[in-house]
């Protein structure tokens, strides 16, 4: 063992268990559409698991090379992407989701669909050899203001939340691809974005117990491989540190009394909940003390320094007794155990390429369709667009105007946002039929600002909504897409064009 330049530490992982288990807890990223050299030779040092980001991906057939070269270093590894559908797509990040997200499918409430769109979702990702799926969310939408849940969550009615978490989780483990339900113990009931801050959630225990922990009872019993930990502070569970760091939450409660016995893993450890208030580096041995098995790095941070970095900062902790080296050796034997279990699942899954744009057809709800005459002729489409969360992202495509320009040829489109978006989009649109899609205009006093200005002026206007339909309807047609994938867009374009 020696130490290199900037406090990293060099082992011998042939003869350091101690340095291998803790390699073996981490799931960090990369950049680039190749593995690294870095990468690969810590997958033969004991590193067994890989996150896949927007990044790392440009189609299907590069995808399923990257991870055939990950596999012919260890041909166990675990990939992990984010691919929950839906808003959140790592696997069609530049052109939008072919499957609509959680709140469409809680919006039609048919549990067979939602397996079914898992399953094909799951036999995507598994025929480019992904086999870790940082999804479903099991949050129930208990807070309208959620600035990171909202169409990412079934609903906000605690069964229906479980029933199709339940559906999903079994949808997507029959393709062979193992899920992780998230966010434990819930994210749901939190006006702030753990990516930039930390969430307080002040209930009671009894209503936690009735409300956000009934999702993931059922998850638990359709045998999900894996739970992600939230970055929220619950001081009705633990009043001192967020879940990711309490042995209250993630043993006592997670293990002991919902009875788990599955794969913990942290969600992003340099999200500023964590980072900003314990450092990523404390805040891993913490997480992994409290009983995480796996810590999930690498959207933001990618790079060789910081696997080391987390890896020197485990085994300082062992031998320093901060950590109890049993604690590191079970949960990089958990780590181990499922990823020769997924590794030797296999999959006969038919193909369900529609099984998306059935459910977005589904999930749409219409107000002031009985008179409203579809479209023949281009309209203008202004999208009142807020600024995405982090877990979303800004690449990823949203609205009707593609879907609408295949369908009526001349389609025009334009962003507007702020205080003048709406007179901005009535100069820009002129005489052309107005088509307004917004996303969430309950949380964005501008955008229901923006709406009045526009219907005042162009009561034909048609209004499309691609967030969680918590504002009164209007317009001479409102379209509620729950969600704002492809398909959804598609859906709400054939209605208004009368396809």
């Amino acid at each position: 063992m020696t130490t290199l330049a900037g406090g990293i530490t060099a082992f011998d992982p042939d003869k350091d268990d101690l340095a291998r288990d803790a390699l073996t807890v981490l799931q960090p990223g990369f950049t680039g559409t190749t593995a690294p050299d870095w990468l690969l030779r810590r997958l033969g040092e004991g590193l067994a698991s890989v996150g896949l980001f927007g990044r790392n991906i440009a189609s299907p057939e590069q995808l399923a090379a990257l991870t055939a070269q990950l596999r012919a270093e260890r041909d166990d590894v675990l990939v992990a992407i984010d691919e929950e559908g839906g808003d959140v797509t790592r696997l069609e990040v530049r052109g939008g989701s072919s499957f609509p997200g959680n709140h469409a499918l809680g919006a039609v409430d048919d549990v067979e669909l939602t397996r079914a769109v898992a399953r094909e979702l799951g036999r995507r990702l598994a025929a480019c050899g992904v086999n870790f799926n940082w999804a479903p969310s099991a949050d129930v939408n208990s807070n309208p203001a959620n600035p990171v849940i909202g169409v990412r969550s079934f609903g906000a009615d605690p069964d229906l939340v479980a029933r199709h978490t339940a559906a999903y989780v079994t949808g997507l483990q029959s393709a062979g691809v193992a899920a992780c339900t998230k966010h434990f113990p819930g994210h749901g009931d939190t006006a702030v974005d753990s990516h930039h801050a930390l969430p307080r959630i002040d209930v009671a225990a009894d209503v936690l117990d009735a409300r956000d922990l009934v999702p993931f009872r059922a998850a638990i019993a359709a045998g999900t491989r894996a739970v992600m930990s939230a970055h929220i502070l619950v001081p009705a569970l633990d009043p001192d540190r967020p879940a990711t760091l309490s042995r209250g939450i993630l043993t006592d409660l997670l293990r002991g009394e919902l009875g788990y016995d599955g794969l913990i893993v942290t969600d992003g450890m340099e999200m500023r909940a964590i980072a900003d208030t314990y450092g990523i580096e404390h805040g891993s041995v913490l997480a992994v003390a409290a009983g995480a098995d796996a810590i999930c790095v690498g959207g933001g941070l990618a790079d060789e320094e910081t696997v080391l970095r987390l890896r020197d900062a485990l085994v300082a902790a062992v031998r320093s007794g901060e950590l109890p080296a049993e604690r590191l050796a079970d949960a990089a034997r958990r780590v181990r155990e499922l990823a020769a279990r997924t590794a030797a699942a296999g999959t006969d899954t038919a193909p369900d390429p529609e099984v998306g744009l059935r459910a977005a057809r589904r999930a749409l709800r219409m107000t002031g369709g009985a008179s409203f005459t579809p479209l023949t002729e281009a309209p203008y489409v202004a999208a009142f667009s807020p600024v995405a969360n982090i877990a979303v992202g800004d690449e990823t495509p949203w609205g009707v105007a593609a879907e609408l320009g295949r369908l009526l040829p001349g389609t025009e489109t334009g962003s507007f946002t702020g205080e003048t978006a709406g007179k901005e989009a009535l100069a820009a649109a002129g005489e052309r039929r107005v088509v307004a899609v917004v996303r969430d205009e309950h949380r964005h006093p501008w955008m229901a600002e923006a709406l009045d200005i526009l219907l005042a002026a162009r009561p034909d206007t048609v209004v499309v909504e691609m967030g969680v339909p918590q504002a009164p309807a209007r317009g001479a047609l409102h379209l509620a897409t729950h969600g704002a994938a492809r398909v959804c867009g598609q859906a709400a374009a054939e209605v208004i064009a009368g396809v």
